[in-house]
């Protein structure tokens, strides 16, 4: 997905409302006005970039820079000491983006980072590493860019974009039959999960041509997607680790999903330095 800056936009503008409020009395009260500087971003751990686009939406808004000059762009795998970005302009603009601009690049490189964990793990399998919803309230956009951008494939957007018939819709409906009936008519992905064998024989007599296999040990995950013999697109999802991950992509599944890529992901460690001009 390319950014989509009047989205991001929005994000920023909050984000800078909820750090600056009514202004930086710090910087204000010890930086003369027209004091120029020039700052640089730079990693203090192996990381993989995301987030390095918001950085202009952030300055814009905040009046802007002389110049910000990119050393590196999203998907960059850095090493400590690798510098980001150089940034000049006002000291007080950029003292009081400073946060703002670290907490961007610093959570969305650990989910990216994250991310690239998971797909190096399963590399040289049919296995590619899904998304889940399972995000900062607010952030899913920026944190599924963020998982793309560390070679993960992103999973629907949200509940309007695709149908995924998990197990208490099939409580509520009455059945996976009466749930996939009610949706296979959709011009939309349809997806359904199963448990047992028994679900699993009804959902493929169904026809649902994905199908999502929770909860099983590689073991049974191998059996599972033998059984199936590419009728169904397989998705493999519960409990999946970094350390196991590698095990449930050599079972043959098309996919597997990860909830951790973003809500565990740690904030990488990046600093931001700044010398007056």
């Amino acid at each position: 997905m390319p950014l989509d800056k009047l989205r991001a936009i929005g994000l920023v503008a909050r984000a800078l409302e909820e750090d600056i409020g009514s202004g930086d009395i710090t910087t204000n009260s010890c930086v003369a006005a027209e004091a120029m500087a020039e700052g640089g971003f730079f990693a203090r751990q192996p990381l993989v970039l995301a987030g390095t686009e918001l950085l202009p939406i952030i300055y814009d808004l905040q009046g802007g820079v002389d110049s910000l000059e990119f050393h590196h762009t999203d998907g960059a795998r850095l090493q400590p000491g690798d510098k980001v970005a150089t940034v000049k302009g006002h000291a007080r603009t950029l003292l009081t983006c400073e946060r703002v601009c670290l907490n961007f690049l610093q959570r969305l490189s650990g989910v990216t980072t994250a991310a690239s964990r998971y797909a190096d793990a399963v590399q040289g399998t049919r296995t590619r590493i899904l998304d889940t919803r399972k995000t900062t309230p607010g952030w899913r956009y920026l944190e599924k860019l963020a998982v793309a951008a560390g070679g993960a494939v992103n999973h629907r957007m949200g509940l309007y974009d695709a149908v995924m018939i998990k197990n208490n819709h099939i409580s509520a409906a009455g059945g996976i039959r009466q749930a996939f009936e009610k949706v296979k008519h959709l011009a939309c992905p349809v997806e359904v999960e199963v448990r047992t064998r028994a679900e699993l024989d009804e959902a493929l007599a169904c026809g649902a041509a994905r199908l999502l296999l929770d909860n099983l040990t590689p073991a049974e995950a191998k059996e599972w997607v033998s059984y199936i013999g590419g009728r169904a697109s397989t998705e493999l999802s519960g409990g999946i680790t970094l350390e196991t991950v590698r095990a449930y992509a050599e079972a043959g599944a098309d996919f597997i999903s990860s909830g951790a890529i973003t809500h565990s992901a740690v904030a990488v460690d990046l600093n931001f330095r700044l010398k007056l001009l």
